[in-house]
């Protein structure tokens, strides 16, 4: 008997081998279509554009002359560089903090159980799958000097409103008013999501421990949704430093160069100046930025994101 079950186990373990190794290329060959595409238009690239950098040349000879890290120079020494850096990190503390509050304030109110709430949702996503081109040419309406804007407020108030688009002052928080529209109903979606995972036990020991609504979400639903913030935080701060559209369409990165940011300056010297060593090498310091700032949003918050 003790011969036989070994043998059974042998026979168990040999099956469990060829299965494994039988699915084992079925999942590469489901996998190599996606793995191709990133390959093709994501890793290559980046190479590509590594050596792109090292090297000066137009748009028709990328590789006319090997200059070494002289690009890397002239963006870091460059004054137009620094002031659409300041550019992006005014557009990303106007945008991405305001985008977390608000949204995670209309998926509470979302969360609830309301009449029409399909509705609601619908509407707030409507901005998300809308082209930005498009609502950015609606805003550029909506805050021209004589536009539906500047009328509300003075009906209002009385008091004639600013030229939007046109006034250093105040093109930069137009535009942030614009992307915290476009983006909010992303994050609402997502917040939602992680609501609906809280376990309602959790609500009901808090209520029986008499906990009023601020403390059972500072202490209940806060923690739970962490990993959920952390991951809006990151995406929001990523997607906003390479805001584009909006400034392309909206202010072309005017007036004054007052809303001129990273990416726009990057797309002026590949395609305008057509410097496309400089521009590969400004697109690798922004990489090396992103990276970095990710890195201690994700060290300074590990401690304070809790995975259940």
């Amino acid at each position: 008997m003790i011969d036989i079950k070994k043998n059974d186990e042998k026979k168990v373990v040999i099956s469990k081998k060829s299965f494994f190794k039988r699915y084992e290329w079925s999942a590469y060959f489901y996998l190599f279509p996606a793995l191709a595409i990133i390959l093709t238009f994501h890793v290559l690239p980046i190479f590509y554009a590594m050596v792109i950098s090292v090297h000066s040349g137009g748009m028709t000879n990328y590789f006319k002359n090997f200059v070494g890290l002289s690009n890397f120079e002239y963006v870091i020494t460059n004054k137009h560089f620094w002031y659409s850096m300041w550019n992006t990190v005014y557009y990303v503390l106007g945008t991405v903090p305001a985008q977390i509050f608000l949204s995670l304030f209309i998926a509470i109110l979302l969360n609830q159980k309301i009449k029409g709430l399909e509705m609601y949702r619908v509407i707030y996503f409507l901005p998300v799958i809308t082209s930005v081109n498009a609502i950015s040419i609606v805003w550029k309406y909506i805050y021209q000097k004589y536009g539906v804007l500047n009328s509300f407020v003075g009906f209002l108030t009385g008091i004639p409103g600013p030229d939007w688009l046109m006034d250093t002052t105040w093109a930069m928080p137009a535009i942030i008013i614009m992307s915290i529209w476009k983006g909010l109903g992303y994050n609402v979606i997502i917040f939602l999501a992680g609501l609906q995972n809280v376990p309602p036990s959790l609500y009901d020991a808090a209520k029986i421990d008499g906990a009023g609504r601020w403390k059972t979400f500072w202490n209940v639903t806060w923690p739970m949704i962490s990993p959920t913030t952390f991951f809006v935080m990151i995406m929001s701060t990523i997607s906003s430093f390479q805001v584009f559209a909006q400034v392309y369409m909206m202010t072309g990165g005017g007036p004054q160069e007052s809303t001129t940011v990273v990416i726009y300056y990057l797309y002026q010297l590949a395609y305008v100046e057509h410097k496309m060593g400089r521009a590969s090498a400004l697109a690798f310091i922004l990489f090396l930025i992103i990276f970095a700032i990710t890195y201690f949003q994700k060290k300074f918050t590990a401690k304070r994101v809790h995975y259940t």
